[in-house]
């Protein structure tokens, strides 16, 4: 379960960041994304999945927080 931190970029993609890597990604794909949910399973650019609890509305970002990789 690796933290990451999740912001948007200049263009306005959601961006999926793992520090201890260094490594960057853009989220092509957040399962759940709308007024009374937002996250779930997250595509990156790169083909890798991973599943972020579920917030009951979009947070404010940037923000850390912990994922799992399916």
């Amino acid at each position: 379960m690796p933290n990451v931190m999740l912001r948007h970029n200049a263009a306005g993609q959601l961006v999926f960041y793992v520090t201890k890597r260094d490594h960057e990604e853009t989220v092509t794909a957040l399962e759940l994304n709308g007024p009374g949910a937002w996250g779930g399973e997250m595509q990156l650019a790169d083909g890798s999945r991973f599943y972020l609890e579920p917030f009951d509305r979009p947070p404010k970002l940037p923000m850390t927080v912990r994922v799992k990789r399916l």
